[in-house]
Protein backbone atom coordinates (compact mmCIF):
# COMPACT_ATOMS: atom_id res chain seq x y z
CA UNK A 1 0.00 0.00 0.00
CA UNK A 2 1.28 3.15 -1.29
CA UNK A 3 1.78 6.17 1.72
CA UNK A 4 3.66 9.18 1.92
CA UNK A 5 7.40 9.30 1.75
CA UNK A 6 7.20 11.58 5.35
CA UNK A 7 4.95 8.92 6.72
CA UNK A 8 7.27 5.89 5.69
CA UNK A 9 10.57 7.70 6.91
CA UNK A 10 8.91 8.02 10.35
CA UNK A 11 7.63 4.53 10.93
CA UNK A 12 10.63 3.02 9.75
CA UNK A 13 12.53 5.20 12.15
CA UNK A 14 14.94 7.32 10.01
CA UNK A 15 13.77 10.50 10.32
CA UNK A 16 10.74 12.49 11.90
CA UNK A 17 7.66 13.95 9.40
CA UNK A 18 8.76 17.54 9.60
CA UNK A 19 11.96 15.95 9.55
CA UNK A 20 11.36 14.24 5.56
CA UNK A 21 9.69 17.41 4.75
CA UNK A 22 13.05 19.51 5.51
CA UNK A 23 14.61 16.28 3.36
CA UNK A 24 12.33 16.66 0.50
CA UNK A 25 12.68 20.54 -0.05
CA UNK A 26 16.62 20.10 -0.16
CA UNK A 27 16.19 17.35 -2.72
CA UNK A 28 17.54 14.54 -0.88
CA UNK A 29 14.97 11.82 -1.00
CA UNK A 30 14.98 9.88 -4.38
CA UNK A 31 11.96 7.11 -5.41
CA UNK A 32 13.12 4.53 -7.93
CA UNK A 33 15.96 7.56 -8.97
CA UNK A 34 14.15 10.08 -9.44
CA UNK A 35 13.89 13.14 -6.71
CA UNK A 36 10.85 13.09 -4.46
CA UNK A 37 8.25 16.17 -4.09
CA UNK A 38 6.49 16.86 -0.76
CA UNK A 39 3.02 14.59 -1.08
CA UNK A 40 4.47 11.86 -3.32
CA UNK A 41 3.82 8.21 -2.13
CA UNK A 42 5.43 4.95 -2.46
CA UNK A 43 5.15 1.18 -1.53
CA UNK A 44 8.66 0.10 0.11
CA UNK A 45 7.81 -3.54 -0.86
CA UNK A 46 7.90 -2.56 -4.64
CA UNK A 47 10.04 1.09 -4.60
CA UNK A 48 13.15 2.03 -3.82
CA UNK A 49 13.60 5.12 -1.30
CA UNK A 50 17.08 6.55 -0.92
CA UNK A 51 18.00 8.94 1.80
CA UNK A 52 21.50 10.71 0.93
CA UNK A 53 22.03 7.77 -1.14
CA UNK A 54 21.34 5.74 1.70
CA UNK A 55 18.90 2.84 0.90
CA UNK A 56 16.00 2.63 3.25
CA UNK A 57 15.50 -0.96 4.46
CA UNK A 58 12.38 -3.47 3.92
CA UNK A 59 12.81 -4.90 6.47
CA UNK A 60 12.82 -3.73 10.36
CA UNK A 61 11.27 -0.65 11.71
CA UNK A 62 12.60 0.73 15.01
CA UNK A 63 10.61 1.07 18.21
CA UNK A 64 11.90 3.68 21.32
CA UNK A 65 9.91 2.64 24.10
CA UNK A 66 9.74 4.58 27.57
CA UNK A 67 9.07 2.33 30.84
CA UNK A 68 9.07 3.85 34.26
CA UNK A 69 10.47 0.97 36.08
CA UNK A 70 8.97 -0.25 39.66
CA UNK A 71 11.10 -1.10 42.09
CA UNK A 72 12.13 -5.48 41.58
CA UNK A 73 11.83 -5.34 38.18
CA UNK A 74 14.99 -6.90 36.71
CA UNK A 75 16.73 -4.81 33.50
CA UNK A 76 16.70 -7.81 30.93
CA UNK A 77 15.48 -9.82 27.97
CA UNK A 78 14.85 -12.36 30.59
CA UNK A 79 15.66 -13.80 33.93
CA UNK A 80 17.06 -17.43 34.59
CA UNK A 81 15.12 -17.37 38.07
CA UNK A 82 12.19 -16.52 36.67
CA UNK A 83 11.88 -13.11 38.12
CA UNK A 84 9.92 -10.35 36.60
CA UNK A 85 11.86 -8.21 33.72
CA UNK A 86 11.04 -4.72 31.74
CA UNK A 87 9.76 -6.64 28.85
CA UNK A 88 7.04 -8.19 30.73
CA UNK A 89 5.75 -4.88 31.66
CA UNK A 90 4.97 -4.77 27.76
CA UNK A 91 2.39 -6.80 25.51
CA UNK A 92 3.71 -9.87 23.76
CA UNK A 93 3.17 -7.78 20.29
CA UNK A 94 6.09 -5.52 21.06
CA UNK A 95 8.37 -7.38 23.10
CA UNK A 96 10.23 -9.20 20.07
CA UNK A 97 13.38 -7.89 19.53
CA UNK A 98 13.43 -5.17 21.78
CA UNK A 99 16.09 -4.87 24.64
CA UNK A 100 16.59 -2.74 27.36
CA UNK A 101 19.20 0.50 26.95
CA UNK A 102 21.60 0.52 29.69
CA UNK A 103 20.57 -0.20 33.04
CA UNK A 104 18.63 0.32 36.47
CA UNK A 105 19.17 -2.16 38.80
CA UNK A 106 16.65 -4.08 40.71
CA UNK A 107 16.56 -1.63 43.35
CA UNK A 108 15.94 1.46 41.86
CA UNK A 109 12.76 2.94 39.70
CA UNK A 110 12.19 5.59 36.84
CA UNK A 111 12.60 6.24 33.44
CA UNK A 112 14.22 3.12 31.29
CA UNK A 113 14.16 2.99 27.46
CA UNK A 114 14.07 -0.55 25.57
CA UNK A 115 14.54 -0.53 21.85
CA UNK A 116 15.73 -2.25 18.76
CA UNK A 117 17.89 0.32 17.71
CA UNK A 118 21.41 -0.55 18.24
CA UNK A 119 22.80 3.11 17.04
CA UNK A 120 20.66 4.72 20.01
CA UNK A 121 21.66 2.01 22.21
CA UNK A 122 25.24 2.78 21.58
CA UNK A 123 24.88 6.89 21.51
CA UNK A 124 23.01 6.85 24.93
CA UNK A 125 25.42 4.05 26.57
CA UNK A 126 28.78 4.89 25.43
CA UNK A 127 30.87 7.91 27.72
CA UNK A 128 32.04 9.51 24.85
CA UNK A 129 28.79 10.70 23.65
CA UNK A 130 28.36 12.22 27.18
CA UNK A 131 24.37 12.20 27.05
CA UNK A 132 23.51 12.96 31.05
CA UNK A 133 20.66 11.25 33.36
CA UNK A 134 18.98 12.32 35.96
CA UNK A 135 17.86 11.40 39.25
CA UNK A 136 16.37 12.40 42.39
CA UNK A 137 17.96 10.30 45.06
CA UNK A 138 16.87 10.65 48.68
CA UNK A 139 19.81 9.56 51.30
CA UNK A 140 20.01 9.08 54.73
CA UNK A 141 21.27 11.90 56.70
CA UNK A 142 22.03 15.81 56.23
CA UNK A 143 25.13 16.00 53.75
CA UNK A 144 27.73 18.68 54.79
CA UNK A 145 28.31 21.49 52.06
CA UNK A 146 32.15 19.59 51.75
CA UNK A 147 30.65 16.16 50.80
CA UNK A 148 28.27 17.25 48.20
CA UNK A 149 30.91 19.54 46.64
CA UNK A 150 33.39 16.37 46.64
CA UNK A 151 30.64 14.72 45.30
CA UNK A 152 30.20 17.13 42.57
CA UNK A 153 34.13 17.12 41.67
CA UNK A 154 34.74 13.35 41.73
CA UNK A 155 35.48 10.86 44.36
CA UNK A 156 37.67 7.25 43.70
CA UNK A 157 35.02 4.62 44.26
CA UNK A 158 37.10 1.41 43.62
CA UNK A 159 40.36 2.90 42.85
CA UNK A 160 38.71 5.09 40.12
CA UNK A 161 37.33 8.65 40.33
CA UNK A 162 34.58 9.42 39.12
CA UNK A 163 33.32 12.44 36.62
CA UNK A 164 31.93 15.39 37.86
CA UNK A 165 28.26 15.44 38.83
CA UNK A 166 25.77 18.09 39.82
CA UNK A 167 24.21 17.77 42.49
CA UNK A 168 21.83 19.59 44.57
CA UNK A 169 20.16 19.81 47.58
CA UNK A 170 16.70 19.66 46.83
CA UNK A 171 15.03 19.13 50.44
CA UNK A 172 16.13 18.32 53.65
CA UNK A 173 13.61 16.00 56.39
CA UNK A 174 14.37 15.05 59.30
CA UNK A 175 16.86 12.34 58.80
CA UNK A 176 16.65 12.39 55.16
CA UNK A 177 17.90 14.63 52.08
CA UNK A 178 16.75 14.64 48.51
CA UNK A 179 19.07 15.04 46.43
CA UNK A 180 18.75 15.87 42.03
CA UNK A 181 21.96 14.13 40.58
CA UNK A 182 22.80 14.53 37.11
CA UNK A 183 25.87 12.12 35.71
CA UNK A 184 27.48 11.97 32.45
CA UNK A 185 28.66 8.49 33.67
CA UNK A 186 26.46 5.15 34.26
CA UNK A 187 28.97 3.26 36.31
CA UNK A 188 27.43 -0.01 38.15
CA UNK A 189 25.49 1.20 41.64
CA UNK A 190 27.33 4.35 41.04
CA UNK A 191 25.15 6.81 42.95
CA UNK A 192 24.85 4.06 45.72
CA UNK A 193 28.42 3.48 46.22
CA UNK A 194 29.44 7.24 46.38
CA UNK A 195 26.58 7.61 49.09
CA UNK A 196 28.23 5.30 50.70
CA UNK A 197 31.75 6.70 50.44
CA UNK A 198 30.05 9.78 51.78
CA UNK A 199 28.73 7.94 54.73
CA UNK A 200 25.16 7.95 53.89
CA UNK A 201 22.64 5.48 52.52
CA UNK A 202 20.34 5.10 49.48
CA UNK A 203 16.99 5.46 50.55
CA UNK A 204 14.97 5.83 47.05
CA UNK A 205 16.68 6.60 43.46
CA UNK A 206 14.09 7.55 41.14
CA UNK A 207 15.82 7.95 37.58
CA UNK A 208 13.31 11.01 36.36
CA UNK A 209 15.25 11.56 32.43
CA UNK A 210 17.62 10.40 30.06
CA UNK A 211 19.33 12.85 28.07
CA UNK A 212 16.53 15.14 26.63
CA UNK A 213 13.49 12.18 27.48
CA UNK A 214 11.78 13.15 30.71
CA UNK A 215 10.20 10.28 32.75
CA UNK A 216 7.13 13.61 33.25
CA UNK A 217 3.70 12.03 34.32
CA UNK A 218 3.68 8.77 33.09
CA UNK A 219 2.55 5.90 36.08
CA UNK A 220 4.82 3.76 37.75
CA UNK A 221 4.60 0.05 35.89
CA UNK A 222 3.64 2.23 32.49
CA UNK A 223 4.95 2.77 29.36
CA UNK A 224 4.92 4.59 26.09
CA UNK A 225 6.01 4.45 22.60
CA UNK A 226 7.96 7.64 21.77
CA UNK A 227 7.39 9.51 18.61
CA UNK A 228 10.53 9.65 16.81
CA UNK A 229 10.97 13.09 16.94
CA UNK A 230 11.63 12.48 20.67
CA UNK A 231 14.70 10.81 19.83
CA UNK A 232 16.22 11.20 16.94
CA UNK A 233 18.88 13.99 17.58
CA UNK A 234 19.99 11.65 20.48
CA UNK A 235 21.63 9.93 16.84
CA UNK A 236 23.58 12.85 16.26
Amino acid sequence: MKERIQKILSKKGVCSRRKAETLLREKRIHVNGNIAFIGEKADLENDTIKVDNQVISKGISYKVILINKPLGIICSCKDTHGRKTVLDLLPNEFRKGLYPIGRLDKDSRGALLVSNNGLLCLKLSHPKYKHKKSYEVWISGSPSNKSISRWRNGLYVNEVLTKPAIVDILKREEGKTLLKIVLSEGRNRQIRRVAAELGHKVIDLNRVAIATIKLGGLKEGSWRELDISEWENLLK
